[in-house]
């Protein structure tokens, strides 16, 4: 069906444009933008007067491979959600599980460089599913230096999951950063070959542990100099804390000097992680500035007492998912480092969104509701609601850092650039001129704000309107519907 947004504020980061306008879709890509467009017969009429349409949002970092999840990401604004700071293996196998199940939003992976470690050294056959992924961050056997053959070997599963359409490679060298740096810039020369992006999770900084074989973020820019791949740094806000401003210099030079070196955050002071996580070992939590008391488990509510019950859980259950404070959001000094990182030019927002479970009363985990609202109950972090509405209501709504076009900038339209030269169909997305996709969010401007919090993290952000993927509604006067499942897969090109 054709459809009609009628009369919006319509906000186009790539033209810089802001203006009223009416929008005409059909076959899933916006057709017609302009004033008093005619309406086709039996075309779907959204009014939008009074709100604002702009370009949906692209998350380059959620690990929700759910409805349930990518429901409470549309409410959130989002469009497009892309699993690439971990990724997923076999890509293929992860492909086809989405496409089965159906997607609200559209979707795609990196290819996993933890996984394909872990089959090189270990033997262990890659699973396509996050779960398996948190179970390997406690396992040290994948995290040392790779032999020769070792490393030869995981290099060539990294280029065969990009020729099998992976959107670059993920890197989580923070759990295994006792690691050879020279095993980096070697996946860094295939991704560069490849024309794809890698994103990573750095490994610590200097300042938290001055044993590292090399500082994090120093890593990430000096491969990108020797090598000229795309590095993207995730979510600089966690990994640099108290340090960010030393990190986003050092961003800023590698930029200047012609670096292509990428950049996101998220508007929350905790993490969230598995347990087992290097980083999360007793003697390194000073160094973060952290005790054993700024962990708390996801699944149980648990709130860590001491040293010893923490190395208990890492050696019984490493995989388990726990909340980690790093900043605390009511200290304006801690507040103003998160603000920070959000303001740098040219930050992404992304929302690292965790995998939504419900426990069962047999003890066991459940990833999937498709009932609407979501049953209560539910555990996860609550940026996997709210990353996207909240950066909104902080940075527009509350201090008018930013205007709308320039929240929409950073949104839509960097994340989606960042995927220009793997994914070539990602060119139609983060914008809105005529040919781009028509997925796209209606906003009330002034409602828009998250409502997940720690303790109810499933509540859904308030203040999208309409949400269109491929010109289908996924949310309609804000509300999710129901058999609404229009995501596609965002392959790479290779």
């Amino acid at each position: 069906m054709d459809t009609l947004v009628r009369g919006g504020r319509v906000i186009d980061p790539m033209t810089e444009t802001d203006r009223t306008a009416d929008l005409l879709i059909a076959d899933g890509r916006v057709r017609a933008i302009g004033r008093d467009l005619a309406a086709p017969v039996g075309a779907d009429v959204i009014e939008a007067d009074g709100a604002i349409v702009g370009p949906g949002f692209v998350d380059l970092h959620s690990h929700v491979h759910s409805i349930a999840g990518q429901r409470l990401q549309a409410m959130d604004g989002v469009t497009t959600a892309l699993d690439l700071e971990a990724g997923l293996m076999p890509i293929a196998e992860a492909f086809a599980r989405a496409a089965a199940d159906g997607r609200p939003l559209n979707y795609g992976f990196s290819a996993s460089w933890a996984q394909a470690r872990a089959l090189a050294h270990l033997g262990r056959v890659p699973v396509a599913d996050f779960t398996a992924s948190m179970d390997l961050l406690g396992l040290s056997e994948w995290q040392r230096s790779s032999s020769p053959v070792e490393r030869r070997r995981w290099l060539r599963l990294l280029e065969d999951e990009l020729s099998a359409g992976a959107l670059g490679i993920g890197v989580l060298m923070g759990y295994a950063p006792r690691s050879d740096p020279d095993e980096y810039l070697a996946l860094a020369r295939i991704a560069a070959a490849a024309h794809a992006p890698t994103f990573t999770h750095v490994r610590e900084l200097i300042e938290a542990d001055p044993g590292t074989p090399i500082d994090g973020s120093e890593e990430l820019v000096r491969a990108a100099a020797e090598t000229g791949a795309a590095m993207h740094h995730c979510h600089v806000n966690s990994t640099s804390l108290r340090h960010v401003d030393r990190v986003l210099a050092l961003l800023d030079r590698s930029r200047a000097a012609g670096s292509r070196v990428t950049v996101e955050a998220y508007p929350y002071g905790a993490g969230s992680t598995a347990i087992g996580a290097f980083f999360l070992a007793p003697e390194k939590l000073p160094g973060l500035g952290i005790t054993p008391q700024s962990l708390l488990l996801v699944e149980t509510g648990e709130r860590i007492a001491d040293e010893t019950r923490l190395r208990e859980l890492r050696a019984s259950d490493p995989g388990a998912t726990c909340i980690v404070t790093f900043l605390d959001e009511a200290d304006p000094f801690d507040r103003a480092h998160l603000h920070r990182a959000l303001a740098y030019p040219d930050a992404i927002v992304a929302s690292d969104a965790m995998p939504v479970s419900w426990t069962q009363p047999d003890g066991s985990s459940v990833y999937e509701q498709r009932e609407w609202p979501l049953p209560p109950g539910g555990h996860t972090h609550p940026r996997t609601a709210g990353t996207f509405l909240k950066s909104l209501r902080l940075m527009v709504r509350e201090s008018g850092e930013w205007s709308w076009l320039e929240a929409f900038r950073r949104c839509s339209t960097l994340p989606a650039r960042v995927l220009d030269e793997v994914a070539s169909g990602m060119r139609r997305k983060g914008h809105l001129g005529v040919g781009a996709d028509a997925d796209l969010v209606i906003l009330d401007p002034d409602a828009v704000t998250d409502r997940a919090s720690y303790a109810d993290p499933t509540r859904p952000s308030r203040g999208v309107r309409h949400l269109l993927v491929h010109g289908t509604a996924v949310v309609r006067d804000g509300d999710i519907v129901p058999d609404a499942l229009p995501g596609r897969a965002v392959r790479g090109d290779a």
